[in-house]
C-alpha cells in the first residue's frame, strides 16, 4: 500500500511495476484501495481547470520550494 501512489503515477522501474501489477491482481485486500485511488486520480484529472495559475504565483511557489530545499529544476 505504501507504494501504490508510485505505481499509479508509474514512477517505478519496469520490474517493480510488473511486480506491483501482479500483486494487485491477486491481493483481495489491495484491490479496493487500488480501485478507489485510481478512480480518485481519474476524477481529479477530469476536473482539472483548463487555465493555468498566474505566472507570479508559479514564481512564488518555485521560490518557496527552493527555499525549502527542493531542486531548482522542479517546475510548477
Amino acid at each position: 500500500m505504501r507504494q501504490l501512489w508510485d505505481f499509479l503515477d508509474e514512477e517505478m522501474g519496469p520490474d517493480k511495476m510488473a511486480q506491483m501489477k501482479a500483486h494487485i491482481e491477486e491481493c483481495k485486500r489491495c484491490v479496493p484501495h487500488y480501485d478507489w485511488e485510481k478512480a480518485f486520480l481519474e476524477a481529479l484529472a477530469c476536473v482539472k481547470p483548463d487555465c493555468c495559475a498566474p505566472s507570479r504565483l508559479k514564481e512564488k511557489l518555485e521560490q518557496r520550494l527552493r527555499e525549502a530545499g527542493f531542486s531548482g529544476s522542479a517546475k510548477v
